[in-house]
């Protein structure tokens, strides 16, 4: 069975316009504190960001860098999930660790999905391996004769040794084309990601002005002395300092 680029794009559209309005959200009720504490300050210093303005730009950008990875990897598992379904019945997999369950050719394929090739290290990979061998385990117990092939799909990039020994690394077009028998999908979905992009994005930055503003206007108050200067130690002392609770005080 094969999908429509329609059905494709009637599910897509309607994600890609969570995915802006969680960026927004997510802006919206950030806290200048909540970033200064998950971001390094002796990286910042180290790369002598001296400005108020520059240097609350800089955190705020890598964590929401980080941030969106994460919202949008969600979105494109999402998608591969619904494509998969659509073409071969496949459907989230109840298997700690397993994100796709599916059946083609007589073979029972247990896929974890990532964002990108190199998402993980190796206690992560070993993680990863110790779940295919779980899930193929309770599979086994079905049937003695159930092939189960496990995989690591990536949503985008490439790996020319596909095989790992335990499993295979499928990524970018080799695994689009893998769930749903069309080596063209990896490009057809592309152009729909797009929907609505420009106004979302305006939305975005006119949201994102404000947060410069009002966190460049905090920092300045809490972490700069009355010359303008930086107070590197008392930021320092906020994000890594010892703290304690009304218990210990």
């Amino acid at each position: 069975m094969r999908i429509t680029r329609g059905e494709i794009i009637g599910f897509i559209e309607p994600g890609i316009q969570r995915f802006h309005k969680r960026r927004i959200d997510n802006l919206s009720d950030l806290k200048l504190n909540k970033i200064l504490t998950r971001k390094n300050p002796y990286l910042f210093r180290a790369k002598n960001q001296n400005t108020a303005q520059d240097l609350v730009k800089a955190i705020l950008d890598a964590h929401l860098s980080s941030q969106e990875e994460g919202i949008f990897g969600g979105f494109l598992e999402e998608l591969a999930i619904f494509i998969c379904s659509e073409v071969y019945g496949g459907k989230k997999s109840s298997s700690e660790g397993i994100d796709l369950e599916f059946s083609k050719d007589n073979i029972t394929y247990i896929v974890s999905i990532k964002s990108g090739p190199n998402w993980g290290n190796s206690r992560q990979i070993a993680r990863m391996k110790d779940d295919f061998k779980r899930a193929k385990r309770i599979l086994g117990t079905n049937t003695s004769t159930l092939k189960v092939v496990a995989i690591n799909g990536c949503c985008y990039g490439k790996d020319n040794k596909p095989d790992k020994g335990d499993y295979l690394k499928m990524c970018g077009r080799r695994f689009w084309e893998f769930i749903s028998g069309d080596e063209n999908l990896y490009t057809e979905i592309i152009e729909p990601l797009g929907y609505n992009a420009k106004g979302k994005n305006e939305e975005f930055s006119e949201e994102y002005a404000k947060v410069i503003n009002r966190f460049t206007r905090e920092f300045a108050t809490e972490y700069c002395d009355h010359k303008g200067s930086i107070l590197w130690g008392k930021l320092v002392k906020f994000n890594s300092g010892k703290s304690f609770n009304k218990s210990t005080q």
